[in-house]
């Protein structure tokens, strides 16, 4: 497979005999005529053509071409039609509405992250703290100045001092590649080398990059191999035939959105979006890839009825193809750059999605767990008083639990399209509101798997998210917002500093229920544990607005525990129900331990509890 193909097709700064230019590269193998269009030769088809070869691949060099240049191609189709098309590989765009390519040098940014890399290539993220913010350039925050958005420079200090500040590991950015519609977020790239110049040039996004590495923090970003739009300047039909999408529309055409669907089954093809993939980890240091709608790759019928989708060479519903370019991308990517991340977003049932490809599985690093998105956020909506009937639709997960490799998202998704924001969604008056979204934070960050949450959610913002204007930042200064801020930065670093919350968030050793069946008070009591036998931590949760007055939990050892996160402290907005930093461990047989902790437990609220140290869990 061939995952280097920027390198070669597209525009490249050149000379010939000592004159410079721009040598294009362009694939369209059913074209009669291809030339290039540029100022030089006033936009007119046939004034520089390129020139044909076997391969498909047309190519030719213009002198007096130079670096931020636009272009097109011109291509004549077989039936004589001329069709104007952006470069597919081309390293940058002009701002839309416009479309024109433009001849862009990558070279020249002298990265300072070396330390990072390095540090990188060694990392297992698995038992290490892997906590992301995710976020839409555009719409995190807007100048005052009358422009419509910031540039990558002027963002990279603003946001590396509150992630910081918050303590998440990482940031996930929204689909950055070129895209006509601002409404897509970026989903429907026209641009799949292309950095959006909505914040800049290339450059000035390696320099955003560069100094979130500096600062100790990763960068994962959004990435779409599952559709592409129909733009007339994008590739679709690039050629006057279908170059990059399946002709039959039951296999490349998507009715969701809108859009073509890649045919996985050309070679061209996957080595055009395994190559899109590796590019950004090779020129920009991203540090992993986040692949979007992959449930619709997966399988031919996806959103389809009968009659409208192709069965597969066996007569099944999974597209073998895709399933195989999957394959291919991530045993290239892990290969190649140790320690990056490629992570699914895929919400089925389908097995093995974050297991190694050499046993089967798809080879991504990890999964978001849609499954514990949905029941978690459907269990906090009812009121509490029907919370006692649906128990298990917490307890549910841990069945499945470890058989990925989990991130638990509370992503973009969740608050848009008339879905609310967050806070928006928890039933009750204001208190209780922000009582249960601070139970949802805590009950997030305690349970295994790593964290993503939206941008937006920190703040309990009460509107959801609209990709036209900033967050609404007037909203702190106010206490119950400061309170969930706060919270989600000592949550943060709660997980960053106990191994027991992250050091074996993949494996059933670092979990075990102490109770999950009081469904009569809606209690769930479990223990994180480290891979060190004395490290571990009780967590208990009361999703009902009654305080629990000694509340017996049963506990493996006995001694101090110390109260370490307590959701309803009063400096995140609570009630300050609690238990004075911790309790004393009493005899007597609770949960099938033979000690216990006679607890005062919250309204709404979560409990960590650590035992002091030279204590270790009985076997």
């Amino acid at each position: 497979m061939e995952s280097t193909l920027y390198r070669h097709l597209g525009a490249h700064l050149d000379s010939r005999d000592g004159v410079a230019g721009v040598t294009f590269h362009v694939w369209a193998p059913n074209a009669s005529e291809v030339s290039v269009l540029c100022d030089l030769n006033s936009w007119m088809h046939g004034r520089n053509p390129l020139n044909s070869s076997d391969s498909g691949v047309w190519w030719g060099f213009i002198p007096g071409m130079k670096h931020g240049d636009p272009y097109k191609f011109a291509l004549r189709t077989r039936d004589g039609h001329l069709l104007q098309k952006s470069d597919p590989y081309a390293f940058a765009a002009e701002l839309p509405p416009k479309s024109a390519s433009i001849v862009y040098d990558l070279n020249g940014h002298q990265w300072k992250d070396a330390e990072w890399i390095a540090r990188r290539e060694t990392a297992n993220w698995y038992e290490l703290p892997v906590s992301v913010y995710e976020l839409h350039l555009g719409s995190w925050r807007r100048p005052t100045d009358g422009r419509k958005y910031f540039n990558y420079r002027e963002l990279a200090p603003r946001l590396i001092e509150y992630i910081t500040k918050l303590g998440y590991t990482h940031i996930e950015l929204m689909p950055i590649n070129e895209f006509p519609f601002d409404g897509s977020w970026g989903y429907q790239a026209t641009g799949y080398f292309a950095a959006t110049s909505r914040f800049g040039s290339p450059h000035d996004l390696m320099e955003f990059i560069d100094l979130l590495h500096q600062a100790g923090i990763g960068v994962i970003v959004d990435w779409v191999p599952a559709h592409f739009p129909t733009d007339g300047h994008s590739i679709g039909s690039f050629d006057g035939t279908c170059c990059y999408e399946h002709a039959d529309p039951r296999k490349g055409f998507h009715p969701d959105w809108g859009t073509l669907i890649f045919n996985y089954g050309r070679s061209e093809v996957c080595d055009f979006l395994v190559s899109s993939a590796r590019f950004w980890l090779d020129y920009y240091h991203v540090d992993g890839l986040r692949v979007d709608a992959v449930a619709s790759m997966l399988y031919l019928d996806y959103s389809r009825k009968n009659g409208e989708w192709v069965p597969n060479m066996f007569g099944g519903r999974e597209n073998l193809e895709a399933i195989q370019f999957l394959k291919d991308m991530n045993t290239v990517l892990h290969q190649e750059f140790p320690g990056v991340l490629t992570i699914a977003e895929e919400s089925t049932a389908w097995g093995g999605v974050s297991r190694p490809v050499y046993t089967g599985g798809l080879g991504f690093g990890m999964k978001w767990d849609m499954g514990w998105m949905n029941d978690t956020l459907r269990y906090l909506r009812r009121d509490p008083i029907h919370r006692q009937h649906h128990q298990n639709e917490l307890s549910f997960r841990m069945v499945y639990a470890f058989t990925e490799n989990f991130m638990l998202p509370l992503s973009h998704d969740e608050v848009v399209h008339g879905k609310h924001s967050l806070i928006s969604q928890m039933p009750g008056d204001v208190w209780q509101k922000f009582a249960n979204l601070r139970l949802l934070y805590g009950y997030q960050y305690t349970q295994p798997g790593k964290k993503l949450l939206f941008m937006g959610g920190e703040i309990a913002q009460w509107t959801e998210w609209n990709h036209d204007t900033e967050l609404d930042w007037a909203l702190l200064g106010q206490p119950m917002h400061d309170g969930i801020q706060r919270l989600i930065g000592d949550l943060n670093r709660l997980y960053r500093d106990e191994p027991a919350l992250h050091q074996s968030d993949m494996s059933a050793d670092g979990f075990r229920w102490v109770s999950c069946d009081d469904s009569l008070n809606s209690v769930y009591a479990y223990i994180r544990q480290a891979k060190d036998p004395a490290d571990f931590l009780l967590i208990v949760v009361n999703f009902t607005p009654i305080p629990r007055y000694d509340y017996k939990v049963g506990v493996p050892v006995a001694g101090f525990y110390s109260e370490l996160l307590n959701s309803d402290a009063g400096f995140y907005g609570g009630t300050s129900v609690g238990n004075s930093g911790g309790v004393y461990s009493l005899p007597g047989s609770y949960h099938g331990q033979t000690q216990h902790v006679s607890l005062t437990l919250p309204p709404l609220g979560m409990l960590v509890l650590k035992p002091v140290t030279g204590m270790s869990i009985a076997p």
